[in-house]
């Protein structure tokens, strides 16, 4: 695998120089042995890449002896085809071509020209083709690729201008982490879409169906003004700082033509509001009988807020039950949280505050009831979670 040289040495002692250099008399010194070695980090990020189904093929220059030995440092194998070089892909009909690169790992010899033939073969074939480069040449299969990355550090600025990302540090790692980071980011725009759908579906039910009822009003203006102050802080600071999922890098790639939010995702986020509705509806008629119309109001209004704590923890893990995201470290969550269960603390038992909000004095029992209510309202989902966990080997 190394770029070998032979270095010769010779002596002239005339007055007349010799023509040409071959003239000389040499004497063979030995040979020397270039190696361009892998970063460290290359092996593991390979392996990472495979665990997560992204298929990753090596495109060189260089010859078949080096380009094989480099790839078994890099934990890639040449397939059941063997490596493909650029004197076979020249003799490759585009259909041939797309046909080999199925099951081909490494190319050798690869004339820049040539790359654009296994981007657009790759891409026939229905995959979604992140290229890299750094050259000129490279600049037509860069602008090919779904993805064209050029190298920040040595790639030329044809490269750069044609590629739709550029790596500060050149380095293949970088890729393997920005995939890391992508699916990170997308699993917490799915939680945050999931879980504003869901609670506001309580809020939405528990302001029209006590009217339709004829029962009591429950939520005012302000009841939603406060509801909405734990809200926005949890969609746009909570999920946003949520820490990737055990699991992210070991799952295959998403259909890229399935929407961000919708089908089962959009399903159970309003199977979720729909449970918390229940359960503050049954709270508000429970209440209803047994304290006054203040109290009543405020117990609801409790089992909200805690409905909606109880949301927040519930969506923070796809698989992961709520009892273990408690001990995911996110200190915005605390704070959130910290923050919601002090002001409705201060709403439920300051007098002035209380007034403003038409609550009554809450008994202590009652709050403690509406917290086990809000929980009961996601238990249904938990349990869902560990039967899926189950069904999936």
């Amino acid at each position: 695998g190394l770029r070998v040289l032979a270095v010769a040495g010779g002596r002239f002692d005339g007055e007349d120089w010799p023509a040409i250099e071959h003239d000389f008399d040499f004497e063979f010194i030995g040979l020397l042995g270039l190696a361009d070695p892998l970063r460290a980090g290359i092996p593991q990020a390979v392996t990472e890449a495979h665990n997560a189904g992204i298929r990753v093929v090596m495109i060189t220059g260089d010859y078949p002896a080096t380009a094989l030995a480099i790839a078994a440092q890099a934990g890639l194998q040449p397939g059941p085809h063997g490596l493909l070089t650029g004197d076979e892909l020249t003799h490759l009909s585009d259909t041939e071509l797309q046909q080999r690169m199925g099951s081909v790992q490494i190319c050798a010899r690869i004339a820049p020209t040539q790359k654009l033939r296994i981007v657009q073969a790759l891409k026939a074939a229905g995959g979604v083709v992140a290229m890299t480069g750094d050259g000129v040449n490279d600049a037509p299969a860069l602008k090919a690729a779904h993805v064209g990355v050029a190298m920040g550090g040595r790639g030329t600025d044809v490269a750069r201008e044609a590629a739709s990302i550029v790596l500060l540090d050149d380095n293949f790692a970088s890729i393997v982490g920005a995939v890391r980071l992508g699916r990170r980011i997308f699993d917490n725009l799915r939680k945050s879409m999931s879980y504003i759908l869901a609670v506001h579906v309580p809020i939405a039910g528990m302001a029209l169906l006590p009217v339709l009822l004829g029962w009591p009003t429950v939520l005012f203006p302000l009841h939603i003004a406060f509801l909405e102050l734990v809200i926005d802080p949890a969609c746009s600071m909570v999920f946003e700082n949520e820490p990737a999922e055990s699991d992210v890098m070991q799952r295959p790639p998403r259909d890229v033509t399935q929407p961000l939010f919708g089908g089962m995702a959009l399903g159970l986020a309003l199977l979720q509001g729909l449970g918390a509705l229940a359960v503050v509806m049954l709270a508000t008629a429970w209440g209803a009988g047994q304290l006054t119309e203040g109290g009543m109001r405020a117990l609801a209004f409790a089992v909200l807020v805690f409905t909606n704590l109880a949301l927040i923890f519930s969506n923070r893990s796809r698989a992961g039950s709520l009892w273990a995201s408690l001990w995911v470290p996110n200190r915005t969550l605390w704070m959130v949280v910290t923050a919601a269960l002090g002001l409705l603390g201060l709403v439920l038992y300051v007098p002035w505050l209380a007034s403003l909000f038409l609550f009554d004095a809450l008994p202590v029992s009652w709050l403690a009831g509406a917290a086990g209510l809000g929980l009961a309202s996601v238990l249904w989902f938990e349990l869902l979670k560990i039967i899926k966990c189950k069904m999936v080997p």
